[in-house]
């Protein structure tokens, strides 16, 4: 029997407009009404997860930063902490401000960015329709280097996109020498649409994760089941991307969106429909 299910939310629960349908809702409520744990575990910060959490009904813990935290919902505070340094941040930073790519830091408050392109945008642009307690919180600023020498922040990890992917590579191996960091390896394009008025707009990039050493979703789930007395055999795990690789692999049901990436590697027990089809819906009703 399953206790816990842990979901990521972008290509997962969330479709491509970053909506949570209402089928998925209420499979997830189903779940919890069986008195199965669900936590989202995502590579979002904890104050913008805490509102989606809210919004399908889960009360108790989720995974932020692609494991960089474990927040409490009902203490309203982190329980488990994997920060990246101040001083490994600046670091990367000079190396992205150096080599002229667009990069930006995610905080356990929201995201920091110097302009608002490809990740940020999609985020900027899911604000539009959101209410304004339940918006991703994001701060603009002139020089992001000074910036974060000067603030004491969580950072829970920072994001680096590009179009071109000759250019992005190039970056890419210069960070990985970067001592005591993980670097997502992330292969596909990420393809988003967001809405401007009645018109629909793609955006593709190619982007990457740095975050602490160790910091990973797996990691920070195996801390929660040893918390709840739950064991790994007990558990699912549903994503889309890299970032889910691991969770998913050790997971007791490792399960993949049809729109995964990780479906090609034969990663995972189980696919399940697509993102804009409801495949977390499909999941639960299929497994619970």
């Amino acid at each position: 029997m399953y206790k816990l299910i842990a979901i990521d939310l972008d290509g997962t629960l969330l479709n491509s407009y970053g909506e949570i349908t209402e089928k998925n809702k209420q499979a997830i409520q189903y779940a919890l009404n069986k008195n199965i744990e669900v936590v989202l575990a995502s590579g979002r910060d904890p104050k913008t997860m805490e509102k989606m959490s809210e919004e399908v009904g889960i009360k108790n813990y989720l995974i932020a930063g692609n494991g960089a935290s474990v927040y409490d919902i009902r203490i309203k505070r982190n329980i488990s902490e994997n920060f990246l340094s101040k001083e490994k941040a600046l670091q990367i930073i000079k190396i992205c401000k150096e080599n002229s790519i667009f990069f930006n830091i995610y905080t356990d408050i929201g995201i920091i960015t110097e302009s608002l392109k490809y990740n940020v945008k999609v985020f900027h642009n899911e604000n539009s329709f959101r209410p304004n307690n339940k918006r991703t919180n994001i701060e603009v600023v002139n020089d992001i280097y000074n910036y974060i020498s000067e603030k004491k922040l969580d950072i829970l990890k920072i994001i680096i996109c590009d179009e071109n992917k000759i250019i992005f590579n190039n970056i890419i191996e210069k960070i990985k020498k970067v001592k005591d960091i993980e670097v997502l390896d992330v292969e596909h394009m990420s393809k988003k649409m967001i809405k401007i008025g009645t018109e629909i707009h793609p955006i593709e990039y190619f982007y990457t994760e740095v975050t602490n050493q160790n910091a990973n979703k797996w990691d920070s789930l195996q801390y929660l089941l040893n918390k709840l007395s739950i064991q790994e055999n007990e558990v699912v795990c549903i994503g889309d991307n890299m970032n889910d690789k691991k969770m998913i692999e050790n997971a007791g049901l490792g399960i993949v969106m049809k729109n995964s990436a990780l479906e090609q590697k034969g990663i995972g027990d189980y696919v399940t429909e697509d993102n804009n089809s409801d495949g977390v819906a499909n999941a639960i009703y299929n497994f619970i």
